[in-house]
């Protein structure tokens, strides 16, 4: 058969092959851009800040190209390990070659950086050359017959029995922890979620005692701090099914993932043996008080102060955008300690307790006030913008005991907190896909079901698809923080394509509802505003990008 032809069947011949071949095609491209990026934004031969500004579609295109070749690439060896273990069934194998077709076609024709914006290879320099790799044969095959109507009419039926691909965790502890939570989450979030939505109520105290006593908090504590000390990938596990339910209940866990990785990378012996077992037995819910008005992402601008005044330190200033603030029990809290010091050299962290507050008073503490921002989704634990009006906090409770660590303390977490919500975003994505099934599995039109028209389960077909491509870089990027190596471009590609991958299947799983998924009373209608919120925190995709693109042209991986 000719090499660069499509295969007559579903599945190329082959295929682990041509991918193999395909992913080599791919780094040639990618090695291109990024040498051709980085030239244009270098000055006498380092990486200036004013040209990446200016050159940013291409600084931020370079960082969509590498997390596509990166999830491409932990497509592959999602793919190689199920082989080893005799895993690799039908399914599995049309999600790869789906995989590969499609993004290795994106890469040749233009990556979408947003619903309005497209970056083509002339955006990032490459000239025909650089892009020759691409016209190889492997490469040729998956892209003309990787992701076929036929292809997503087979995902589409195999999807209607139930079946999404295997997760390929290799471990069985694993595959139990999810299966716990898996059930609780349809035993006791799906069936109120909707309703809590609507109320905008937050999510019943009941429900948070019971993660708790499932470990959800103290999930990566260490033992001895009280924990299970279970590591980052069953982190992902844990919050991927919660958030599935509903993605308030998976992001309970997000701000008790910070405070304690915070207290045990920062914190005094003390500090660390006082929180830790509180945090993971959840007898202390956390929040974390960062944002300010703004400020955003720019907490070097950060205006917040705390003055010492003898044993206390008092604060003085405002935040916003603060999630679960007032039935949190203790604020991890970014305050200007050193006015005369700009930038984050004078920031510090502070470990500030408030007694929980009702519906009635939500923040008693004194100097200490707060009124309930009111949000489209995302309403299960309430946000807030807060005031600080001489508010005291015991000098012990400065974060590790020393003034001016406070943003080196917080970016520590920053590699924990979006693999975190990577994992929420692919839960979140999970649900939207699932319903979009149901929904086109019930919904007669024109004598059949809507699934078994080919834009209704094509849909469906590439939500599986991109799902798992977002789980799999999740998962790696866990994978590298359990190591001990540094990941915040792994952890920030992850938390990219995930959040666009819910937003994407919510969107269209709505579509397939049609009028009824406008409708409020449907689930597909929360998640599609839940989902809209995994862009924009814990760093925007316009932040996420440019991190991703500092480190890439400063020479990391």
């Amino acid at each position: 058969m000719d090499a660069s032809a499509p295969s007559g069947g579903i599945l190329l011949p082959d295929l682990l092959t041509l991918c193999r071949e395909a992913q080599g095609a791919a780094d040639d491209v990618f090695a291109a851009a990024r040498r051709q990026v980085t030239d244009m934004c270098s000055e006498n031969g380092k990486v200036s800040g004013p040209l990446v500004d200016a050159n940013q579609v291409a600084a931020h295109g370079l960082s969509w190209l590498a997390t596509y070749v990166e999830g491409l690439r932990q497509m592959l060896g999602w793919a190689e390990r199920l082989e080893g273990a005799g895993q690799f069934g039908e399914m599995e194998q049309l999600m790869v070659q789906a995989a590969f077709g499609e993004y290795l076609a994106q890469i040749k024709g233009g990556i979408a950086l947003s619903q309005v914006e497209i970056v083509r290879p002339a955006d990032l320099g490459l000239t025909a050359d650089d892009m020759a790799p691409l016209d190889g044969a492997a490469a040729k095959t998956l892209i003309a017959g990787g992701n076929t109507p036929a292809l997503r009419a087979r995902m589409g039926e195999i999807m209607a029995e139930g079946h999404f691909g295997a997760l390929g965790l290799d471990d069985e502890m694993l595959d139990m922890v999810r299966d716990q939570f898996h059930k609780f989450v349809e035993d006791q979030v799906m069936p109120h979620a909707h309703e809590w939505h609507l109320a905008d109520n937050l999510i019943p105290i009941e429900i948070v005692d019971q993660m708790a006593e499932l470990g959800v908090f103290g999930l990566t504590v260490p033992e001895e701090g009280g924990g299970l000390g279970m590591g980052k990938i069953a982190m992902c596990v844990v919050t991927e099914e919660l958030s599935r339910g509903y993605i308030g209940v998976g992001s309970l866990g997000t701000r008790s993932e910070i405070a304690a990785e915070l207290i045990r990378l920062g914190g005094t012996p003390e500090q660390q043996a006082h929180y830790l077992p509180k945090i993971a037995s959840g007898e202390i819910l956390p929040t974390a008080v960062f944002t300010e008005p703004n400020t955003g992402s720019d907490l070097a601008s950060l205006k917040t102060r705390a003055v010492k005044d003898g044993d206390v330190y008092k604060v003085t200033g405002n935040k916003t955008w603060i999630t679960h603030a007032s039935r949190s029990d203790l604020m991890t809290l970014l305050v200007r300690t050193d006015a005369n010091e700009p930038g984050y050299k004078g920031l510090s962290m502070l470990l500030a307790e408030k007694p929980r507050g009702t519906e009635d008073d939500p923040f008693p503490a004194p100097g200490m006030s707060g009124g309930e921002i009111e949000v489209l989704g995302y309403r299960g634990m309430k946000e807030y913008e807060l005031g600080f009006d001489g508010f005291e906090v015991p000098a012990g409770q400065l974060l590790g005991g020393q003034e001016g660590q406070g943003f080196k303390q917080l970016m520590a977490t920053f590699e924990s907190a979006r693999i975190q919500t990577a994992a929420r975003a692919v839960g979140v994505a999970q649900n939207a896909m699932e319903l979009g099934l149901k929904y086109a599995l019930e919904r007669n039109q024109f004598g059949r079901a809507i699934h078994a028209f080919p834009r209704v389960h094509g849909k469906l077909a590439w939500m599986a698809v991109e799902t798992m491509i977002a789980r799999q870089l999740t998962y790696f990027a866990a994978r590298e923080k359990d190591s001990d190596r540094r990941c915040d471009i792994e952890a920030g590609m992850a938390k990219l394509l995930g959040a666009r991958t819910a937003w994407s299947n919510a969107d269209n799983a709505l579509q397939i509802h049609g009028g009824n998924g406008y409708a409020m009373e449907y689930p597909i209608s929360r998640v599609l505003c839940d989902a809209r919120i995994l862009n924009i925190f814990e760093g925007a995709a316009e932040i996420q990008a440019q991190v991703i693109a500092r480190g890439l042209m400063s020479g990391r991986n």
